[in-house]
């Protein structure tokens, strides 16, 4: 099996949003997902991106995600912040999840950027595992927090 690794294209949209909503249902979620693929598109590919990705690929057919922006600490400098990470249930277990994390700390390092921070659910075992894995730290002491804002 020949998985191809690169960066996210305007054309990869539609599949991305696929993706997002597929791990929208995993994490117990799947009405949150409300952007349009027109917001998606400009956020991504318009005159001012705020977010960057790296896709993995299968015979044609985007199977993986790794969807970064970047974040600024007043104390370190600028970060990656990891926003989603994913691959299709049926091309889990094949190391492409790794390959595409990989391809993060790679464009981490080219930018300069100081570390790399994102988040992931307490009860996500296999995700905090593979986690481990590259001997991240886990934050306890720290809690999300957001404002919502209804855009109508």
């Amino acid at each position: 099996m020949d998985i191809i690794i690169r960066r996210a294209e305007k054309k990869d949209c539609a599949r991305l949003l696929e993706l997002i909503q597929e791990l929208a249902v995993y994490e117990k979620a799947p009405d949150e997902v409300t952007v349009t693929l027109s917001h998606f598109e400009e956020s991504g590919f318009g005159p001012k991106p705020v977010w960057w990705a790296f896709v993995a690929e299968v015979s044609g057919v985007v199977v993986g995600m790794a969807l970064y922006y970047v974040r600024y600490s007043t104390w370190k400098g600028q970060r990656m912040y990891l926003e989603d990470l994913l691959v299709t249930e049926e091309m889990r277990g094949k190391k492409i999840g790794s390959l595409l994390f990989d391809a993060l700390i790679q464009e981490a390092k080219d930018k300069k950027f100081v570390g790399m921070n994102w988040q992931v659910l307490d009860w996500n075992e296999p995700a905090i595992n593979f986690y481990k894995k590259y001997n991240a730290s886990f934050d306890p002491e720290w809690l999300n927090c957001a404002i919502s804002f209804n855009q109508k």
